[in-house]
């Protein structure tokens, strides 16, 4: 296996990598347009010429929305389309290596530097650019991967699959398609940004829409109406004791002043010596957020509805419906004259993610770190994560499954989004050992 694993190192092509990386973060992808598809339809393409079995399939909208589990979608989307390429063989693959080609929406161009967020600016050994650490450089480091067995001429005694999804950043559409499709694996790795950690375990994260009534009238008799506004600010007081409830001595997790993400790998290496695992570094594992409010019509009028939608963190192992309810139970229960007899109503649009985490004890840990470790010198820290992903839905349909990948999650849905080239290389040739290693060669 050494002569194999030398092999396999030396057939990647690291100038090669990075300009994939360039060329795919160069297409658009954001969640639900027609670059979505096009990448989908390019990595398809890519994956064949790795010498692969390519599976490609226009997605069923209306048969997935209606199964059971379904997770949701925010964005408005007209198609999709699955791709699973896997190497010769009849058996489970040994291992799938998923990635998401969507991006979020780039937002004010001008924060941008250059204005270009699709432009694949590298500066020193940073890329930068929308979908650089979310996740294209993780896709990248899978394919590079598949290249380099096909290049060093190697054939693995036991399948390897590569899974590219859509639609992960509104809820996890290309993941469950992907399963509903009968595509599985004894293990699996999502290579989403972990910054040189291994993430055995998401939070969960459950998109909520609020609506608070008011009572209309001209802004010169405001007196006459209810602001929507106004009354909106005890409810979202009351969000904040939840919030606050929810994170108070959360068992098994440090809660930190710094995020898991500023920390140095030898610190959290630290950190998780002593504590209890997964480590979930954060000052707020599960937090809840606004992320939009929208109120009034006219400005001389007392507004008379107020919308809000945010995200809902859920506690890892704890059902979704426990979550909402525990939502419910403390926006219906603010005491307000007015909310009394015109409570808020609250649904649940768009992604509904679950948390998830890997069993305990599974050998995939130990083999991830132990390649990591290999290639960097040192081994990984085990980390959870505050967000949800597709691990869940993985890890529901009894795939065991991890995230290690290359970036800093810090950088992902931001203007300054970038992932260093190091941890691009590093984590190829990371997964290359596990491959070789999990799949064995002939």
């Amino acid at each position: 296996m050494h002569d194999v694993e030398a092999r396999v190192l030396n057939a990647i092509d690291e100038a090669e990598t990075v300009g994939l990386l360039a060329e795919t973060v160069r297409v658009p992808s954001v969640t639900g347009t027609d670059a979505e598809s096009e990448l989908q339809h390019r990595f398809a393409r890519l994956l064949t010429e790795a010498g692969m079995d390519v599976d490609v399939w226009k997605l069923d909208l209306a048969d997935l929305t209606g199964r059971p589990g379904f997770p949701g979608t925010e964005a408005p989307r007209t198609e999709g389309y699955g791709v699973v390429a896997v190497t010769g063989g009849e058996s489970t693959p040994a291992l799938a290596l998923q990635g998401h080609v969507d991006v979020v929406p780039t937002g004010d161009l001008a924060k941008w530097e250059g204005s270009d967020p699709f432009a694949a600016r590298i500066t020193g050994d940073v890329l930068h650019g929308r979908g650089a650490c979310d996740m294209k450089a993780g896709l990248v480091a899978n394919l590079a991967v598949a290249r380099a067995i096909r290049k060093a001429g190697i054939r693995l005694a036991r399948p390897l699959a590569v899974h590219c999804v859509i639609s992960e950043e509104d809820g996890g559409l290309g993941a469950f398609a992907t399963l509903a499709r009968g595509h599985t694996a004894e293990a699996a790795v999502i290579t989403e940004p972990t910054s040189g950690a291994v993430i055995t375990a998401n939070a969960g994260a459950l998109t909520f829409r609020l609506e608070i009534a008011g009572r209309a009238a001209h802004g010169a008799t405001r007196y006459e109406g209810v602001n929507a506004v106004e009354v909106f600010w005890p409810v979202f007081e009351a969000i904040r004791r939840l919030e606050a409830e929810r994170n108070r001595d959360v068992p098994g997790i440090f809660q930190g002043n710094a995020s898991l993400w500023s920390h140095s790998r030898r610190d959290l290496a630290g950190y998780a010596s002593y504590r209890s695992r997964p480590l979930l570094v954060a000052p707020w594992p599960y937090p809840i957020e606004i992320g939009t409010v929208h109120a009034g019509d006219w400005a001389s009028t007392v507004p008379d509805l107020l919308v809000a939608e945010g995200r809902l963190g859920v506690r890892l192992e704890e059902d979704p419906a426990a979550a909402r309810a525990a939502f419910e139970e403390a926006v219906l229960g603010v005491a307000h004259p007015w909310l009394r007899d015109n409570p808020p109503v609250v649904t649940w649009p768009g992604g509904q993610f679950a948390s998830g985490r890997l069993p305990a004890g599974h050998a995939l840990l130990d083999e991830v770190c132990g390649a990591v470790a290999d290639v960097t010198g040192a081994r990984p820290a085990e980390a959870a994560a505050p967000y949800g992903s597709d691990l869940r839905l993985y890890a529901a349909g009894g795939i065991p499954t991890l995230h290690y990948g290359p970036g800093d999650v810090r950088f992902a849905h931001a203007p300054r989004e970038q992932v260093e080239l190091r941890e691009l290389r590093e984590v190829t040739r990371a997964l290359a050992l596990l491959v070789v290693r999990r799949c064995g060669a002939l």
